[in-house]
């Protein structure tokens, strides 16, 4: 995450130029920002999805055993 921040915010620049050259530079930055957002989300909700369904499992097993939920 913390790599497609640096990335994402060093093509701003390439995104938002004016100038001698920037019709060449934009559509760079434009697809680097628009792929670096697309790639990010998705991994985000999938990483989230994987990592609290084994937890609820455990506390379903815990619940289904009789035992007590754990306070968190």
């Amino acid at each position: 995450m913390m790599t497609t921040m640096a990335a994402l915010l060093g093509a701003i620049p390439l995104m938002l130029s004016a100038g001698d050259g920037a019709e060449l530079r934009r559509p760079l930055g434009i697809s680097i920002v628009g792929g670096l957002i697309m790639s990010q989300m998705p991994d985000i909700i999938h990483h989230a999805g994987r990592l609290s369904i084994p937890d609820r499992f455990r506390l379903w097993c815990l619940s289904t055993r009789g035992r007590k939920r754990p306070d968190t």
